[in-house]
């Protein structure tokens, strides 16, 4: 396709998903790793693979080198380069009541960072923290800002995010939540998602609900998806949010 034809049909479904929004009664975002990448971070499966399942133990032995592996392979570009424009926009359209929910498997906080408040994060994240000794839950992505390894205000034991102390198991509240979420939803726009748990709640749409994709790359959402734009979020979202300036009586 002639760059200047690419370029137009990309503007014509920008503008598509622009009216979409406003004309949707519960707009919900499902995003994956791939609405991070402009922040420079690697995903969770990456860092875990880069520092081994066994990190429990690795921690354990030596929770200093431990924490300076999380903050090197992952926590460094979610406080230093997250959020990203696209969870920017995200917040700011559930402001404007636009966006009634995200549902994520990321666990970089950075939809909540950034101002959402209905974030459903179904493989938990850094602010869903389980103590390794009495099993205690403290929740709150800052404690580790701290340059050590967080520990328990109940037993003083190493605090894990529920990611890694689960081994990727999905949490059980969470996926409630975006349970719920898609059931109300007649507007679904997905970011740089692979489709990882989605069986777990995609059954629970309603029948007719418009469905959005954004993302470089070919998923198995393609398949499914009444709009694809194929490119990254973050122009995608800058574009849009010009488009809800310029109108400002749509927003």
């Amino acid at each position: 396709m002639p760059l200047n034809e690419k370029s137009n049909l990309e503007e014509e479904q920008i503008k598509a998903l622009y009216e979409a929004l406003n004309r949707s009664n519960y707009a919900v975002v499902i995003s994956g790793a791939g609405i991070s990448i402009a922040a420079g971070g690697v995903t969770y499966s990456g860092m875990a693979g880069r520092l081994g399942w066994g990190a429990r133990d690795l921690m354990s032995g030596n929770p200093t080198k431990m924490y300076e592996a999380y903050y090197k392979s992952f926590l460094g570009s979610m406080f230093e380069h997250g959020p990203t424009e696209a969870h920017k926009a995200i917040a700011e359209l559930e402001k404007m009541g636009h966006v009634g929910g995200v549902i994520t498997t990321n666990v970089d906080c950075m939809h909540t960072m950034a101002g959402s408040t209905n974030v459903a994060e179904i493989e938990g994240s850094f602010q869903i923290n389980v103590c390794q000794s009495c099993h205690e839950r403290t929740y709150g992505y800052e404690i580790w800002r701290n340059g050590e390894m967080p520990r328990c205000d109940m037993c003083g034991g190493l605090l894990l995010p529920y990611n890694m102390y689960a081994h990727a198991s999905v949490l059980d509240s969470e996926l409630r939540r975006a349970q719920q979420m898609i059931a109300k939803a007649d507007l679904i726009i997905i970011i740089g998602a692979n489709g990882c748990y989605t069986h777990l709640y995609w059954n629970y749409q309603k029948r007719g609900t418009k469905i959005i994709q954004i993302n470089p790359s070919r998923t198995y959402f393609d398949q499914v998806a009444d709009i694809n734009i194929h490119l990254e979020a973050d122009p995608v979202f800058i574009k849009l949010m010009e488009m809800f300036k310029e109108n400002p009586s749509l927003s």
